[in-house]
């Protein structure tokens, strides 16, 4: 018989009869299996702590199979020592957490390996939510402590030369996956550490899986297609989650492979396909508070890289005026990201982004800056259902007195809401943008059905 089975045969109750009903029945069984449970982490975490005592501190935790083969020995050498008999089942089960313990992180490790998981939003140790499909899911894993959940944030940011504690109470880091972290704690954190997961795509959505979810219609991404390849300027804007980097990641795979593309991103997850790409990434300030390189320094330097495209994953600072310089002289078909709630948001987050750049410049000058440099805007938000839609293609027209123009070219129009669903579809409004001489000089020619004219484009 089992440890485990043993403990529960232990602690099950003798009852006369059965006439004390099913609920007493039930209460004795959750009290049983949560015994049980008990004495498993209890088994399990003598193990493991007898484990990571016997093992070799210099040995390479990177070599993982050889890493992983060492512990299986060690594991069964001191379950037969302890004399701790469990089914393969069980042992099985406690190897594997075991391991996750010592090699990965811990009751994350599941959810990291399931695809099907977006997001990973750990609220103190007892409280993991994930989200999938675009909805929010409480899941029963949980950590032990706060001291078990410092330690795999720990072992998150050890490995990049970062610091948590006290006197750094949060950090931004990065996944060997390129999954984008965000940790946080106590003090700032009242519940207990806190961290962050946004999970990275191993296969990248395609145009084709955009069409298919529902989040674009064919014409338009013809159309954005166009505005690439002609070397118009882009800005992707969104709320948070709203898959603004995932559709940006779409954009630049239309980018002609002759050309040389630079990226700028806080933490590299844009995966271009193009052969002559140059990532760069920002850099946190090391244990001294020192060796920061900020986004707005890579954008500066980067301009003497020669290169034909700029690709900055988020403005969110003064990098704004850097880069709106950049697309105002000689360096079109730039794109980028930013956070606001419609185009209009655009505009103004951008004018506040460039005021925080330390430069004394009247607010016209700005708006004239954004209205010459930005041709385009593409808007995308995440629906009440959890899909994500883009809601707005907006062309940028100029200045009329202090006004900056746009017009829509797409727009979203919701028609219900059925069976938790959105339902609606992205329409053109029939009119054609005014840079459409820049895509013809590219030699490009869009039919008019493009534009919700002719026989072709249909409702």
């Amino acid at each position: 018989m089992s440890l485990l089975k043993r403990i529960e045969r232990s602690q099950r109750p003798v009852t006369q009869t059965q006439s004390s009903g099913s609920t007493m029945g039930d209460l004795v069984r959750r009290q049983a299996a949560a015994t049980t449970r008990d004495a498993y982490a209890d088994v399990r975490s003598r193990v493991q702590k007898q484990l990571i005592a016997e093992l070799d501190p210099k040995m390479d935790m990177s070599r993982t199979d050889e890493v992983r083969g060492t512990i299986e020995e060690l594991f069964l050498q001191i379950l037969a020592e302890e004399n701790i008999r469990l089914t393969a089942t069980e042992r099985k089960r406690m190897f594997e957490k075991v391991v996750a313990e010592i090699l990965g992180f811990g009751p994350l490790e599941p959810l990291l390996a399931d695809d099907s998981i977006t997001e990973i939003m750990v609220n103190g140790a007892r409280q993991i939510y994930i989200e999938r499909a675009g909805r929010l899911e409480l899941v029963p894993a949980v950590f032990e402590d706060d001291e078990h959940t410092m330690r795999i944030i720990e072992r998150i940011v050890s490995p990049l030369g970062r610091r948590i504690d006290e006197s750094q109470p949060y950090v931004d880091a990065r996944l060997a996956d390129g999954s984008r972290v965000n940790a946080i704690i106590p003090p700032l954190a009242i519940n207990g550490p806190t961290l962050t997961i946004r999970k990275f795509s191993k296969t990248p959505l395609t145009v084709d899986d955009l069409i298919t979810l529902g989040t674009i219609i064919r014409e338009a991404i013809e159309f954005i297609e166009a505005c690439v390849i002609s070397r118009l300027n882009v800005v992707v804007s969104g709320g948070t989650g709203s898959g603004k980097t995932t559709l940006l990641n779409v954009l630049s795979g239309f980018i002609p492979e002759t050309e040389r593309i630079i990226t700028i991103e806080n933490a590299a997850e844009l995966q271009l396909r193009q052969d002559h790409v140059v990532t760069l990434e920002s850099r946190m300030p090391n244990i001294e508070g020192k060796g920061e390189v900020t986004i707005r320094e890579l954008v500066i330097n980067c301009l003497r890289m020669r290169p034909d495209r700029i690709v900055v994953g988020e403005c969110r600072s003064g990098e704004a005026l850097d880069m709106l310089q950049a697309m105002n002289t000689g360096h079109d078909g730039s794109l980028t990201t930013a956070h606001s709630n419609s185009p209009r948001d655009t505009l103004s987050r951008l004018e506040t982004m460039c005021l925080m750049s330390g430069m004394d410049l009247p607010v016209r000058a700005i708006r004239e800056q954004v209205a010459s440099a930005i041709d385009m805007i593409v808007h995308i938000e995440r629906m009440r259902d959890g899909s994500r839609k883009i809601v707005n293609v907006t062309e940028v027209q100029g200045m009329e007195g202090d006004v900056i123009v746009m017009q829509d070219i797409f727009t979203f129009e919701q028609t219900g809401f059925e069976g938790g669903k959105v339902i609606g579809r992205l329409r053109p409004t029939g009119i054609r943008p005014k840079f459409m001489d820049k895509i013809e000089a590219a030699n490009i020619h869009l039919p008019p059905s493009i534009f919700g004219v002719g026989d072709r484009f249909r409702y």
